[in-house]
């Protein structure tokens, strides 16, 4: 007879337990993620300090809106961490639907990518999440750690051997500007036929290899700059990069790749077109590949 009501017993429980499945969810996902204190410790040495409008660094990783979600997104990036796992809000109920959108959204991604550091960019993030409202991002990086002490070692050089002592800020990036200009070339094989022999989208194709495209070109300018504490982040549009840079008081505009023409009897040359320049200098040139989208870029509407 004890046997029978111990077996009665646990029937009854399991069915009370499959009946009321979803609310025992919800409870255990709002018991997890408020008494489990979620911190980002891990912080490599590219992480970037400063404030801009498009995302925020943020310490907490438990997302209210979708705008929070981006800010968690970027910190997680920005960090340089790998592998990290946040939770939604229990009154976020549209977290997941935004979770996945944003997992294919290539543009909000791209954007999220420019106000990090080159090192911390990302080629691919893959999202996860289980029935608890646990999501793990898992960041496949741009620059492996053997590729970045090559780099480092050049930028090193370069330091040494090009901007020595010089200590005003305008004069350092020019001479940076003008190295990386007058040592490099733009793949054109690549650019046109897709053919691939350089890694001229990343600072190791211009750096060591010396073939750049306008990523490549961009990634090397940004290393200087914030190697020097100069603010900074990547302009995208549909289809260039170049370097946003904080001088002064002011944004302005700085593409080494268009700086860098190409010319049609191979020989090289230097410009100063797209040195520094304003917005509004920037439209008074009138090229379509300098179109950006001013709520993301927001510190250039000016």
């Amino acid at each position: 007879m004890k046997k029978f009501v111990k077996f009665a017993f646990l029937i009854a429980l399991l069915g009370c337990t499959y009946l009321y499945r979803e609310k025992i969810i919800v409870f255990l996902v709002d018991k997890l993620s408020n008494e489990k204190e979620i911190t980002l410790e891990t912080k490599n040495p590219y992480y970037l300090e400063y404030n801009i409008s498009y995302v925020s660094p943020t310490n907490d990783f438990k997302a209210s809106n979708k705008e929070e979600l981006l800010n968690i997104y970027f910190t997680i990036i920005n960090s340089g961490i790998d592998e990290f796992s946040f939770y939604c809000d229990k009154n976020y109920t549209h977290c997941i639907d935004d979770v996945l959108y944003l997992a294919g959204d290539e543009v909000t991604l791209s954007n999220i990518n420019s106000f990090v550091h080159p090192y911390n960019s990302f080629t691919n993030i893959k999202t996860g999440y289980n029935s608890l409202g646990q999501i793990t991002l898992k960041i496949d990086r741009t620059y492996e750690e053997e590729k970045i002490k090559a780099i480092n070692e050049v930028v090193n050089q370069i330091i040494t051997d090009e901007i020595k002592d010089e200590t005003d800020t305008k004069e350092i990036i020019k001479i940076v500007h003008n190295y990386i200009i007058n040592n490099t070339k733009y793949d054109r094989d690549r650019a046109d036929n897709n053919i691939i022999k350089y890694e001229s989208n990343t600072a190791y194709g211009v750096l060591l290899e010396h073939y750049g495209l306008c990523g490549g070109y961009t990634d090397a300018m940004a290393i200087f700059l914030n190697y020097y504490n100069i603010p900074n982040f990547k302009v995208v549009s549909s289809n260039h990069i170049w370097n946003a840079v904080y001088l002064d008081g002011n944004w302005y505009h700085l593409d080494l790749t268009w700086d860098d023409p190409v010319i049609v009897d191979g020989s090289d040359t230097l410009e100063y077109t797209f040195f520094l320049i304003t917005t509004d200098e920037l439209e008074e040139l009138e090229t379509n590949q300098h179109v950006f989208d001013r709520k993301v870029f927001s510190e250039l509407d000016y």
